[in-house]
């Protein structure tokens, strides 16, 4: 693939815009980027589950995704140092990578059993110094630091123009990412023990590796801050005084509360589709695999549509899907468990799960295409930590009372709260990115 003009004339623009080297960077970004949080997402909570584990117990391992809230605080060190000869991103990338795959192999070998729900001091010690927990948080910490580098490494090789179609390339790799640990895993589950799982899964890590060893540094990561002080404070005052502060915490209000439902929604996907009935091998089938060409076609196609309507609208229309694909889960839980699983059963996941793939597919394109767009250049890796750290937070810290929801309110009207925090966001489109506004202009001073 090529970047230059002479190879791309005899193709449709649209094919052109995505054969591209940035675009299959993208492509292994995103792969790199999703893996390990999928496999946190669904592979743990599935294995802590047919492991006996309780939901209130699996619920709180949410909050071993603290590292990607808080990886702002050490985003300076990554603008500011570089710790390998290959250059501040590809470094840290590169580093992240090799220490993922150790460590993915490593959960194989811990056992969950003596994981309990705490109801004191001491039990809440055991779990926090349980190997099991230690083992997910070191993933957690190295995949948020992974992130950090590759987030700023995508935004740093994409022109202005390039970061819708590059966003939703990235984001809908970053999906596909997630049939490995939901659902190829749960197939080899039914047949191999969970060290060899883990293994094999940790495996799927080395694309990442070798684009790391192969690309080239962004020029502009060449201009590293002088003092660790300033990759601090520097990356802030831009934001704060580019905005305005009013501006400013709109965006990030928004940037918190967009995705806040769908988040929510999908905590505990895997455990509820268990609970519906379904074996862990008929979800690696068909739960997972029904949102393959949703994700793929519609991730696709966001990106094309987001050059011709700008960020501003894919926000609108693409939240919209987005929040509709919630009511699938209700519709499944107001169906209820399953005593059996035929085609009717298996055809209904399928629907549910495609359109949940195709709406939040479509929403993180343009919302991380968002969040790229409010970065400055100069200050790529620390803004953009910021806001996507503000992102997780629903991920991390609201998702980690879902299991203590759904035993309260049981499955249908915890998706029916769902839905209702979902609105918050869509309104505050109405500042943050007007239907009328400039194609991709974001908010200002």
């Amino acid at each position: 693939m090529s970047d230059t003009p002479s190879r791309t004339l005899l193709l449709p623009p649209w094919l052109a815009a995505l054969l591209t080297r940035r675009m299959l960077i993208c492509v292994v970004t995103g792969f790199a980027s999703g893996l390990p949080l999928y496999l946190l997402l669904n592979l743990v909570p599935a294995w802590l589950r047919t492991e006996g584990i309780n939901l209130k117990t699996i619920g709180l391992f949410a909050l071993i995704q603290f590292p990607y809230t808080w990886k702002f605080l050490w985003a300076p060190v990554l603008d500011r140092f570089a710790p390998l000869p290959l250059g501040r991103r590809r470094g840290w990338m590169l580093l992240t990578q090799l220490g993922l795959i150790a460590l993915i192999a490593l959960i194989g070998q811990t056992s969950p059993q003596g994981l309990v729900a705490p109801v004191d001091f001491a039990s809440a010690m055991a779990l926090l110094l349980h190997p099991v927990t230690l083992a997910v948080s070191a993933v957690a910490l190295l995949s948020a630091t992974q992130d950090i580098a590759l987030d700023a490494f995508r935004r740093e090789i994409l022109a202005d123009e390039e970061l819708g179609l590059g966003n939703s390339v990235h984001v809908n790799a970053y999906r596909i990412a997630g049939l490995v640990p939901g659902s190829l895993s749960l197939i080899l589950a039914d047949s191999l023990s969970w060290d060899w799982v883990f293994a094999i899964t940790a495996l799927f890590m080395l694309p990442g590796v070798i684009m790391s060893a192969l690309v080239k540094e962004p020029a502009i990561a060449g201009n590293a801050p002088k003092t660790l002080r300033a990759a601090v404070v520097e990356p802030f005052n831009e934001f704060i005084h580019r905005a305005g502060w009013s501006s400013a915490l709109l965006v990030l209000a928004f940037i918190f509360l967009y995705k806040l439902g769908d988040s929510m929604c999908t905590a505990l996907a895997t455990p509820f589709y268990l609970d519906m009935g379904y074996a862990k091998s008929q979800i690696g089938i068909v739960a997972k695999n029904a949102g393959l060409w949703p994700a793929v076609i519609g991730g696709l196609l966001g990106g094309l549509w987001m050059v011709r309507i700008g960020i501003n609208r894919a926000l609108w229309l693409f939240g919209v899907v987005q929040l509709v694909s919630i009511f699938g889960f209700a519709w499944l839980a107001w169906l209820g468990p399953q005593a059996e699983i035929g085609a009717p059963q298996l055809t209904a996941l399928a629907l549910v799960i495609g359109f949940e793939a195709l709406g939040v597919g479509l929403g993180a394109a343009a919302f991380v295409a968002y969040i790229a767009k409010n970065t400055h250049p100069l200050y790529t890796a620390t803004q953009f930590a910021l806001f996507t750290s503000l992102a997780a937070v629903p991920r991390t810290v609201v998702n980690a009372s879902t299991g203590w929801l759904v035993e309260r309110l049981g499955w249908f009207d915890f998706f029916l709260l769902c839905a209702l925090l979902g609105v918050p966001g869509m309104l505050l489109l109405f500042k943050v990115a007007p239907w009328s506004a400039s194609r991709d202009k974001t908010v200002k001073a």
